[in-house]
């Protein structure tokens, strides 16, 4: 019965719920029936993605339908799937170009057939980039004259299908053809870069594309573009650059040239065009910023008894430290003078003031003209003047007025006093004025005088120069003379005035001699060059002239034909074999004469030279590295680069040898060949950072010279190594080689005998010995003020200490006498009463011992250098705790040596109790 009944129950349970599911409506999952679905669906797929995901709860779903259609078409089905999800799919592939959006409602349906509430779908097609754009003509054609600039020649449009802006816009234009004048904006406007030349081109042909936003490329359309001529004077034919590769020899500039006249209003008589090559872009001009003024003066072979007044700033030269550099290198400096304060006075031991009847006085300069200034004031270059009381000027070079004036006034003891001489000589030039570099020399063989401007000789024209007579100086007593640069010293004001406003480099005074016209010519000789057409295509009528130093060629005559010919037969060159690299500017000035005068500007051609960057060359320094020398090695001088070997250069110009930490002047200095290097034209400027070589050489001499460098040090015990470091270099620092680090070691000689066990008195002296004697040179910069105020406190302590030490052991020694004398007893009372000479010793330089024994032991000193002089003689002072010694002489002997006296141990003194 009981069983019966359970099953009752079960049955009465499984029919109400089967009558609960009858009753229940399903409902759409959703948070807000009035937004719906939002499905996106791409034209190619047929899957639509819907947000939220389509759901139905509350009862079983048996299907989803479509229960309302908004726009008359829903070209869609709803799939259900599995715990009441469904999927939107589109029937066929949608087309975003003919609909793009769809909206309906959906209900979900439940298997009771009841239906839920519907909610709506809105569905958007996404487009996708299946059209490109498209031209609106199949071509375009527009005319253009030459010679024009153009805002707009001709716009071009396309279209595009797609739907979307995204791929239905034209985002941008392109010229595909390359190497046109011509530019397209986003808009289609086609416009040109630069005028068109009827002879370079008729017609220009360009295939343009255009591109939607999704970057889809149209099929290119044809743009042409003709040119139509227009008569315009001016040269045709130009390339608008030339490329040059450096040791290629020469190469034509303008070989398609041709002069275009027109109609011009009149019978022609002349033409005359120049050719100009713009040097000026570097430095002082001529790519001069290959070498420095020494290097070319020695190039040039100039002698090397010219004294330079204005040498870089360095050791040996301080006096030009003041001025102001511009451009340049180091070792080519040019100075700037500003006309109110830059000057400077040349060190009497530079150059003597009293200059003998033949000298050349030589410099590069700069100057321009002043239109607000008076043209009375003088500008000095150089001037010797009375120290002090008199405004005497003994001897002047100086502008005044754009010329270039030479003042020398003989002395009373040089001839006659009634006899005029001349003593002042004014060149009226227009370079002077001009702002540019110019290279002057005045060779003086008095009274003759010669001057030289860019390597040319000034021929003598009437009243120019203007020379003025004088009488010579009158005879004074206690005045010294004043030599200065860039003003004039006034000895009555105690000041500079008449100060230069231009910039100089490379001044210098040649004592005894003169230079040589074809030195000074080689000075200013240019390594790049125009090249002059061959003489035997000239045809009368026709003359050919150029400028000393070729970068200005000049053609004409009457004959069109021939000047043409000529133009295009000029050439450029540059015979340097590491030119600097870079543009150099060409410009063709023409003008046309008429029978009746008048003259026909013709406009400027330009054009450039691009000088092609050269190999780089390479410098290696190479050697052993390390070498180990004894104490007497070093006395004696060593060759820190006995084995140097330089390859892959034919020349160098500087070499720096640099030694760290630096020399100390009170026992350590370097030595250079200096017979070798005055034999070979080279100079060698020593400092106690080390020693720097130049001059323009091959590298075997700067091999040569190297290798002879001695260093020699009279106190070797003071370090354990010195590090030296090599490098050189090439046209001016252009090209430099590796950094060669040479390290020189001292070999230290071990202690003879060993510290005895009784010499540990007053041990903590003996440790400190090695700060006291150690040379400040091989301490750390950071402690040497330390060192320098604290040495001395130390000496203090250690002296007391030692005193106390020695009267203690005397007044014990007494006290142990007078015992011996008081006591008689047995034997061995009186031997234990009896002084022990051999068991007590007196240490009076505990440290010394010490100093020894850590000088043969290297590995307990301080790596550390420092090279200043007066750590020297304060190391001297502290050589044991107990003892100065009264020279350094006993500092530099080796620590080992026998001292001359009569003790058995240097750091003990026996008790002589005889004599007490």
């Amino acid at each position: 019965m009981l069983v019966v009944s359970v099953f009752s129950v079960i049955i009465i349970l499984g029919a109400s719920s089967a009558n609960v599911d009858e009753y229940t409506v399903p409902k759409l999952d959703v948070d807000n029936l009035d937004n719906g679905y939002h499905g996106l669906v791409k034209e190619n797929e047929t899957l639509v993605e819907v947000t939220p995901a389509i759901r139905a709860i509350g009862a079983s779903v048996c299907s989803f339908r479509i229960v309302n259609k908004h726009h008359g078409e829903a070209p869609f089905e709803i799939i259900s799937k599995e715990n009441g999800y469904a999927e939107l799919r589109a029937r066929r592939s949608l087309n975003c170009e003919k609909r793009k959006n769809y909206k309906f409602d959906i209900a979900a349906v439940g298997c009771n057939e009841r239906q839920s509430v519907s909610a709506t779908v809105h569905i958007t097609v996404s487009d996708v980039n299946e059209y490109a754009p498209t031209f609106s003509e199949p071509s375009y054609v527009r005319q253009v004259d030459e010679g024009r600039i153009y805002g707009e020649i001709v716009r071009v449009e396309a279209t595009d299908r797609d739907c979307t802006p995204k791929f239905g816009d034209v985002c941008k234009y392109e010229i595909l053809t390359p190497d046109q004048p011509f530019v397209i904006d986003v808009d289609g406007v086609i416009k040109n870069t630069e005028a068109l030349d009827y002879e370079r081109s008729h017609n220009h042909i360009l295939s343009v594309v255009a591109y939607d936003c999704g970057m889809r490329q149209s099929l290119p359309v044809m743009v042409t573009i003709k040119v139509n001529k227009v008569c315009r004077l001016g040269w045709r034919g130009l390339p608008e650059r030339v490329d040059y590769a450096p040791t290629t020899g020469k190469q034509e500039l303008f070989p398609s040239a041709s002069l275009e006249l027109c109609d011009v209003p009149c019978n022609i008589r002349e033409l005359r065009t120049r050719v100009d090559l713009a040097t000026r872009h570097i430095g002082k001009g001529c790519d001069r910023d290959t070498y420095s003024v020494q290097s070319q003066r020695k190039l040039c072979g100039a002698s090397p008894s010219a004294i330079d007044l204005l040498p870089s700033p360095g050791v040996g030269a301080e006096w030009t430290k003041p001025l102001i550099s511009d451009e340049g290198h180091e070792s080519d400096q040019m100075f700037e003078f500003d006309g109110s304060s830059t000057a400077v006075s040349i060190p009497n031991h530079v150059l003597d003031h009293n200059l003998p009847p033949t000298f050349t006085f030589a410099t590069w300069m700069r100057h321009a003209q002043h239109p607000n200034q008076d043209k009375h004031i003088k500008e000095h270059i150089l001037c010797s003047a009375d120290d002090h009381k008199m405004n005497r000027h003994h001897y002047a070079l100086f502008v005044r007025n754009c010329r270039l004036i030479l003042l020398l006034r003989r002395d009373f003891s040089e001839g006659d006093l009634n006899i005029f001489r001349p003593a002042e000589w004014r060149w009226k030039i227009p370079q002077i004025c001009d702002d540019q570099w110019h290279h002057y020399a005045i060779n003086v063989r008095f009274p003759d005088v010669e001057l030289f401007i860019d390597g040319q000789i000034f021929h003598t024209e009437k009243k120019n120069p203007e020379v003025i007579d004088d009488w010579p100086l009158h005879p004074t007593k206690g005045i010294n003379t004043t030599l200065t640069v860039g003003a004039c010293w006034q000895g009555s004001d105690n000041k500079m005035k008449h100060h230069l406003k231009g910039y100089l480099a490379g001044l210098s005074v040649l004592v005894g001699e003169t230079e040589k016209p074809e030195v000074l010519s080689c000075l200013h000789q240019c390594k790049e060059s125009l090249q002059v057409p061959a003489m035997e295509l000239l045809q009368p009528g026709m003359e050919l002239l150029t400028n000393s130093d070729l970068t200005e060629v000049t053609v004409e005559g009457d004959n069109r034909t021939n000047l043409e010919t000529l133009v295009r037969k000029v050439g450029y060159v540059n015979t340097r074999e590491f030119p600097t690299a870079g543009r150099r500017n060409i410009r063709l000035t023409t003008t046309v004469t008429c029978d009746n005068g008048k003259t026909v500007k013709v406009p400027d051609a330009q054009t450039y030279v691009m000088v092609l960057k050269p190999q780089t060359p390479s410098i290696h320094l190479n050697g052993t590295g390390n070498m180990a020398r004894k104490y007497e090695d070093f006395r004696m001088g060593v060759r820190v680069l006995a084995d140097i070997h330089i390859t892959g250069e034919q020349k160098l110009d500087k070499c720096s040898l640099t030694i760290y930490p630096n020399l100390n002047p009170d026992h350590e200095n370097l030595g250079v060949p200096e017979e070798m290097l005055k034999r070979l034209g080279m100079a060698a400027r020593i400092s106690k950072d080390g020693v720097i070589i130049t001059g323009s050489d091959m590298v075997f001499n700067y091999q040569q010279v190297l290798r002879l460098i001695v260093y020699t040090n009279r106190k070797p015990a003071y370090y354990l190594n010195r590090v030296f470091k090599l490098s050189c270099s090439e046209l001016n620092g252009r090209f430099t080689s590796n950094e060669y680090v040479q390290t020189l070691t001292v070999i230290h000689p071990q202690p003879k005998d060993p510290l005895p066990a009784h010499a540990t008195i007053n041990q903590h002296s003996v440790l400190m010995r090695p700060a006291a004697v150690m040379s400040r040179d091989y301490m750390p910069s950071e402690h040497m003020a330390m060192v320098a105020t604290g040495g001395s406190h130390a000496v203090t302590i250690i002296v007391v200490i030692c005193i106390g030490f020695l009267l203690f052991m005397i007044i014990l020694g007494v006290i142990r006498i007078r015992a011996a004398h008081h006591k008689t007893g047995a034997e061995e009372q009186e031997s234990e009463m009896t002084w022990d000479d051999s068991a007590l010793t007196i240490t009076v330089n505990p440290m010394e011992n010490a100093e020894r024994k850590l000088e043969g032991n290297q590995a307990e000193f301080s790596d550390s250098d420092q090279s200043d002089s007066e750590s020297s003689s304060d190391d001297d002072n502290m050589e044991g705790s107990c003892r100065i010694p009264d020279s350094s002489e006993d500092e530099e002997e080796p620590p080992v040596r026998s001292r001359k006296h009569d003790y058995q141990n240097i750091s003990q003194l026996e008790w002589d109790h005889t004599t007490m």
